[in-house]
């Protein structure tokens, strides 16, 4: 509203610059006395005209603020509403149901959101205030022409209609013509791909000419489109034009006519003539309007219909808070639960089950697609189509998804993460809303995100909230997280790699001071075990190689590490080493580095993991190389200072011991002297950047590990690195320091999906996520799946003993000791096997029922079983019910493998090879579950053994191309394949 009262205001003012300069020319230019009475005062004409011309001046600044205004104000709104429009969007996906995202790719939802949304959000501010601004400038200039003569209105208007009936119409026309280009473009740009992909079998075939004929075809259907595109819209512009161009040919003719006549005054005419200048600027501004609203519907109609899924969760069960969050603490049941997937085929069919509180549940699902379906059903990430699902008489599906994150914990084997730091992932729980007072800042930026729409929990607010978990403070908590890992036994492992932990000036007190006062003993034990001379130590007196220049030459670490990027930016580290005469060599120290780096890695090569280790940046690493050819060779005294930087800040990032021989004694010699000379004063110089290493303090930058040794491995330690890890790992246990040198993961931070994280931190990460909130019910999916029955065993003690009073269901596969569970259930093929109903046909039709019969026996077999429901009917679809009588010659050696291969149901089978004579030699018995002759499948020869039925067997014969298609696509199918054929071999 305030901005259409702005916008309102803006129309007086316009008329005030469209009516003064007809006052100025008439009355006060054109006076016919020298004394002018006006509003009751005399005034001379000169004064007259001041006044006239100042009130002009007047409503131009306040017209020229007023659109500055509503401008700014449209941009405000255009803004807010594309954060409102792209907030909704997020939020509205994070409400989607898992299956929706298996479908969908990430890149497009990204790109809806980001890319799509983009021009809306100029379309948003424009929607209320351009067609009230620019259909009101047109208005007021309509009127004023009206009142100055009812012909100048009429000339005005007259062609309006026209231009309104014609230009849309023939910019519909262009409209089309582009999205014809734009598939002509893609096809072109679809052979280009394809030509730049065979261009060596274009030239080794002679095909090129052919290609290019067809490229310049493509060209030419190209260059036709765009042809008739130019016609249509420069056709369109020369109407447009010519229409807006004959409405002055009136004015000048028909005005002047009454000029001449004395109906109206030339000043009149000439006001006209402006404000009809004035008056095809709002038509125009409206036409784009109206192109650009049609463009944003379709826009609009395409985003509302990708973010509309089935099975979203209900807004009103992820908005505000509930009223109050009941315990979870009850029976569990499930009562004929039926899921189906996207294209309507069952994947569960009618589950009943009950889990009593605080028992201990098993429940065997081979089947990947079962056991997810069976996972999200429980923790209401699906709804089932049919059935209903209570906890202590509650409906699951009326719960609020605040009770649901706070009462249920799900961890599986392989954890989503989120990019941050190994606590954020941990804690994420326990972040369900802000506490504690906000400062100012949080504030302002909560309610400017409330006007826009968006959430308005600060993020700068304390969101870590131990009370979740029934804890008093962040220390209880970290225990309690601590307890959690070591509950996965990979406590030991954690331990292990916080030693590569970097320590920081704020690291804990206590660690700081205990990793001192150990420093003798763990030196001691190292001497003790023969493993000193694979440790630089940090000696004032001795170069060490495992340091970089900088480091070596002020006997001091970076207190935060930095990338060669940062490092560059560092102007006063590389003038000290000016002036300490070292910038000559360092330069020639570069250029070998550098050009031996180009023969090994080369510029393309910068991805490898080896050369990622070094720290170097490929970016400025390619431009090193390219420097050095061009003007390298030469000198380098002729360079840029950045230039001469960035090629010292490889000796300052790497060590002498990555670079190896390139590094020479004389220059290490060179930088001890200078170290004894300048060290004290340099270390002062640049104590913001650097800290000094002495044996009674921590050095922050370096690793828990290092700073433990007070030096550090070398590279070339092999198997004794871990010797001595291990050793430290020991004696800092013995100090009593191991909780706190765990902590320091906590902080450990974790890139993108986290793919930084060692896959062994994986589950007890996703462990204890999700038992963090002590849980009233846990869900446990496939973990240990690699374990013995041991592992598990302790497993579910420790986490019994930690949460006593939750309900935790294992969804696994192949239980060994399915007694141990309070209760267990087994569920194949959708259906649980022990129940009644389990057994049930359904009802359907003969093809239908084929179907599913093939799809139960494929399934039933170990390796199909991780098949997808969709993978199993396509390959069922083109299997073959396969039946042979004892003593059947199935298939005989050298016959070709076009009749597929044979997964026998019932029944045995044996290979033999026969040979040369009139004999045959055994060589193997197959039973039920038995895939036969896949290898000859896939490797497309012929069989090398015959197969016969020792008894009566049924098997399913698999079609060729079918079975070809799933061991392509499907990695576990692979997986087990590989392991059948590994089998062979043994």
């Amino acid at each position: 509203m305030v901005l259409l009262a702005f916008t309102t205001a803006l129309f007086p003012f316009l008329y005030l610059t469209l009516e003064l300069p007809k006052r100025i020319i008439n009355d006060a230019i054109g006076a016919q006395t020298s004394r002018i009475d006006f509003l009751g005062f005399e005034m001379t004409q000169i004064g007259f005209l001041s006044l006239l011309c100042a009130f002009f001046l007047l409503s131009v600044l306040t017209h020229g603020l007023l659109k500055m205004r509503i401008n700014t104000m449209k941009g405000v709104l255009s803004e807010r509403m594309l954060r409102r429009l792209r907030y909704g969007l997020i939020s509205r996906m994070l409400r989607f149901p898992r299956s929706y995202f298996r479908r969908t790719s990430q890149g497009e939802m990204v790109a809806m959101i980001t890319g799509e949304t983009e021009p809306m959000g100029g379309m948003m501010g424009d929607a209320l205030t351009q067609p009230v601004l620019q259909a009101g400038q047109m208005l007021t200039i309509l009127v004023f022409l009206f009142l100055q003569s009812v012909w100048f209105g009429l000339a005005a208007i007259a062609l309006i209609p026209l231009q309104a009936w014609l230009i849309p119409r023939l910019q519909r026309q262009i409209n089309l013509m582009n999205k014809e280009r734009i598939k002509e473009v893609r096809h072109l740009a679809s052979m280009i791909g394809e030509s730049a992909a065979g261009a060596g079998e274009l030239r080794i075939h002679g095909g090129w000419r052919h290609r290019l004929s067809m490229i310049s075809d493509r060209l030419g259907i190209v260059f036709n489109i765009r042809f008739k595109i130019y016609q249509k819209k420069f056709f369109m512009k020369f109407i447009n034009n010519f229409i807006t161009q004959l409405t002055p040919f009136f004015f000048f003719s028909v005005g002047g006519y009454l000029v001449i006549q004395g109906a109206v005054s030339l000043g009149a005419l000439v006001a006209a003539l402006a404000a009809y200048k004035d008056l095809s600027s709002p038509w125009k501004e409206l036409l784009t309007y109206y192109n650009q609203a049609q463009d944003m519907s379709l826009r609009w109609e395409t985003v509302t219909e990708k973010f509309s899924p089935a099975g979203a969760v209900d807004a009103a069960l992820m908005e505000g808070r509930p009223a109050d969050a009941p315990r979870l603490d009850q029976t569990i049941a499930l009562e004929g639960i039926t899921v189906q997937d996207f294209d309507g085929n069952a994947i569960l069919e009618n589950i009943s089950a009950r889990f009593e509180p605080g028992s201990l549940v098993g429940i065997d699902v081979p089947s990947d697609e079962d056991r997810r379906a069976l996972a999200e059903v429980l923790t209401r990430e699906i709804l089932p189509v049919s059935g209903d699902i209570t906890i202590g008489g509650q409906p699951l599906d009326t719960l609020h998804q605040e009770v649901i994150a706070a009462r249920i914990g799900y961890a599986s084997a392989r954890p989503v993460l989120f990019q941050g730091s190994f606590g954020d992932n941990v804690m994420m729980p326990l972040k369900q809303h802000p506490v504690g007072d906000l400062t100012e800042t949080a504030k302002a930026a909560a309610e400017e995100a409330a006007a826009a729409g968006n959430s308005h929990d600060p993020l700068e607010a304390q969101w870590l909230d131990p009370a979740l978990a029934g804890l008093k403070d962040d220390a209880e908590l970290r225990q309690w997280w601590l307890s959690l890992f070591d509950v996965m036994g990979q406590g030991g492992a954690l331990y292990r790699r916080a030693l590569d932990q970097k320590m920081s000036s704020t690291s804990q007190t206590a660690l700081s001071a205990g990793l001192i006062k150990a420093r003798p003993k763990i030196w001691e034990a190292v001497v003790a075990a023969g493993l000193e001379r694979h440790v630089f130590r940090f000696d004032p007196e001795r170069y060490n190689p495992a340091l970089p220049v900088a480091s070596n030459l002020f006997f001091a670490t970076m207190r935060q590490p930095m990338t060669q990027r940062e490092l560059a930016g560092q102007t006063e580290l590389f003038e000290v080493m000016r002036k300490l005469g070292l910038e000559e060599g360092l330069l020639d120290l570069s250029k070998e580095v550098i050009d031996l780096l180009n023969q090994i890695f080369g510029t393309d090569g910068t991805e490898h993991p080896l050369f990622r280790k070094l720290g170097l940046d490929p970016e400025l690493f390619e431009r090193s190389v390219a420097l050095l050819r061009t003007q390298g060779r030469t000198g380098t005294d002729l360079l840029p200072e950045a230039d001469k930087i960035m090629l010292m800040t490889v000796p300052a990032q790497i060590s002498a011991e990555q670079i190896g021989p390139a590094f020479s004694a004389d220059m290490q010699q060179r930088i001890l002297e200078l170290r004894q000379r300048n060290s004290m004063g340099i270390q002062d110089e640049l104590s913001a950047l650097y800290s000094p290493l002495r044996p009674d303090q921590i050095a922050p930058g370096l690793s828990v590990l290092e700073n433990a040794l007070y030096g550090k491995i070398s590279d070339g330690a092999g198997a004794r690195a871990d010797d001595l890890r291990k050793l430290v790992s020991e004696v800092l246990e013995q100090e009593g320091l191991k909780s706190a040198v765990i902590e320091l993961i906590y902080d450990l931070p974790l890139s993108l999906s986290g793919e930084n994280l060692p896959t062994i931190f994986a589950e007890p990460l996703a462990l204890s996520r999700a038992a963090v909130k002590r849980p009233d019910i846990l869900i446990l999916d496939k973990m240990l799946a690699g374990h013995d029955q041991s592992a598990l065993d302790e497993l579910n003690s420790k986490l019994r003993h930690l949460l006593p009073q939750t309900t935790i269901i294992h969804l696994g596969e192949g239980f060994e000791a399915p007694e141990q569970f309070d209760t267990y259930l087994e569920i194949r093929q959708g259906r649980m096997i022990s129940s009644d109903q389990g057994t049930a046909d359904v009802e359907d039709g003969a093809a239908s029922a084929d179907l599913l019969r093939k799809v139960r026996a494929l399934e039933s077999t170990t390796l199909f079983s991780g098949l997808n429901r969709k993978q199993l009917r396509l390959l069922a679809f083109g299997a073959k019910w396969f039946s042979a009588p004892a003593g059947d010659v199935i298939f005989s050696k050298d016959d070709a493998p076009t009749d597929g291969a044979y997964m026998i149901l019932s029944g045995e089978a044996a290979l033999f090879k026969p040979d040369d004579g009139f004999g045959e030699t055994e060589i193997a018995t197959v039973g039920p579950g038995t895939l036969v002759g896949e290898l000859g499948l896939i490797r497309n020869v012929p069989r090398v053994l015959s197969m016969r039925a020792q008894t009566d067997i049924d098997a399913l014969r698999l079609g060729a191309e079918e079975f070809l298609a799933v061991v392509e696509h499907d990695a576990a199918t692979s997986f087990k394949l590989l392991q059948v054929v590994a089998g062979y071999t043994s």
